[in-house]
């Protein structure tokens, strides 16, 4: 992966430099949080306040095209960044849940799932059963015969 940067401009209203960056790549598109790494050691920057904006690939070409900013501080990143943007730039900490998860092995998961169901069934034979309504269904109109 190797990245260079197109254009670089301060934006000091913003307290910010935008930069507009590309990317050549012999496999995938890369990762987002792999980029962001790359980036903020390339440019001297905090990752935390490194925003990607947007990462665009075309089919058929080993390239993407990309756009980010970075903050003076983390309080002008999050007065001035819309939310689903930092949302997208913030750490994957349940990836990280769910790979160490598929790391154990099959036998400690089933007897963690016979743990979940021992207490579910003990649950079961000490409460009383309660009482539930049952809902009449209307039958359904036939919409198509009336166009």
């Amino acid at each position: 992966m190797e990245i260079t940067i197109v254009e670089d401009k301060k934006n000091p209203l913003l307290k910010r430099r935008e930069i507009k960056f590309k990317i050549n790549h012999d496999t995938e598109t890369p990762k987002r949080n792999d980029v962001k790494t790359k980036l903020a050691a390339m440019l001297n920057a905090k990752q935390e306040l490194v925003v990607i904006e947007r990462m665009k690939s075309e089919f058929g070409k080993r390239e993407t095209l990309g756009y980010v900013k970075i903050y003076a501080s983390g309080e002008h990143l999050k007065r001035i960044e819309r939310p689903h943007i930092v949302e997208r730039n913030a750490p994957k900490v349940v990836e990280e849940a769910v790979k160490e998860e598929s790391k154990k092995a099959p036998e400690e998961i089933k007897a963690e799932e016979e743990k979940v169901e021992g207490k579910a069934e003990e649950v079961k034979e000490g409460a009383k059963p309660k009482k539930v309504k049952e809902v009449a269904k209307k039958p359904k109109k036939d919409t198509q015969g009336e166009r």
